[in-house]
């Protein structure tokens, strides 16, 4: 149901509103909790030390068309994308990586970038620090990179 259904409901609407859409592999990988997001799909990650996997679902996604791999660590992760997956999978796909789940810090937006992250997310932890100390912190992190 979620890797097509909802996808053929939303088409017709998609389509009628004029919306561009981008074509994005999305990889769970594993955070070291259960995920609201494993929860509500039912579906199991990637293991975290397991980047030969990661790799091959990103090319795989990359060689059915895909723009962009998102590897998700998912809402509420403890841990986020390990940053070793995230340069495995850079060197092997040509497509841009979407880096998300478990990132709290500074520190872990820049590893993310360093490692080869094209674009990171960051959703939990700015809804907990309402402040703008946490949003400058990244920032200056991920675009200091």
């Amino acid at each position: 149901e979620l890797l097509i259904g909802q996808h053929v409901k939303a088409a017709p609407t998609l389509k009628s509103i004029g919306l561009d859409t981008i074509p994005t592999g999305y990889i769970l990988v594993e955070s070291g909790t259960l995920t609201t997001l494993e929860f509500v799909s039912d579906t199991r990650p990637i293991p975290r030390n397991k980047p030969d996997i990661a790799m091959a679902h990103a090319l795989a996604a990359e060689l059915l068309g895909m723009k962009l791999v998102y590897l998700e660590a998912g809402s509420g992760a403890a841990l986020p994308v390990d940053p070793e997956m995230i340069a495995a999978c850079h060197g092997y796909v040509s497509v841009p990586l979407i880096v998300g789940g478990g990132i709290r810090s500074g520190e872990q937006a820049r590893a993310a970038v360093d490692a080869g992250a094209s674009f990171v997310v960051v959703g939990n932890a700015l809804e907990r620090n309402t402040g703008r100390t946490l949003l400058s912190e990244l920032a200056a992190a991920v675009h200091g990179a």
